[in-house]
């Protein structure tokens, strides 16, 4: 599994900051994801999206707010449907891909969210 950071995401190392969300849960710090209990195999790019979706639970992310914490740049967004394309990846990993989706959640116009 890819260990490393995407560029410009950010996690603080706290011992027990492990984040839940229904059979979700992530360990920022040791860099593991599970769901179910099955450890999920995820790019640096989706770990560092699901990380900023999972610390901003039941708020919206605008795809500005998401390519700054994920890419450290906004002016990614402007490269087409990048974030939709590895949001797309994210719920295929997480087994959501039915509407209305479980875990990762479109604000059309505004953006994405958990919880």
């Amino acid at each position: 599994m890819d260990m490393l950071l995407s560029r410009g995401s950010s996690v603080a190392p706290r011992l027990g900051g492990v984040l839940r969300y229904k059979e979700l849960k992530m360990d920022p710090y040791l860099r593991v994801c599970t769901l179910g209990g099955e450890r999920l195999t995820l790019t640096p790019t989706e770990f560092a999206l699901l990380l900023a979706l999972l610390e901003s639970r039941g708020r919206t992310l605008s795809l500005r707010e998401l390519a700054e914490r994920v890419w450290d740049d906004a002016v990614y967004i402007s490269r087409g449907d990048a974030i939709a394309v590895h949001v797309r990846h994210l719920r295929e990993k997480l087994r959501d891909t039915a509407k209305p989706f479980d875990y990762v959640k479109t604000i059309w116009g505004v953006g994405y969210r958990i919880g």
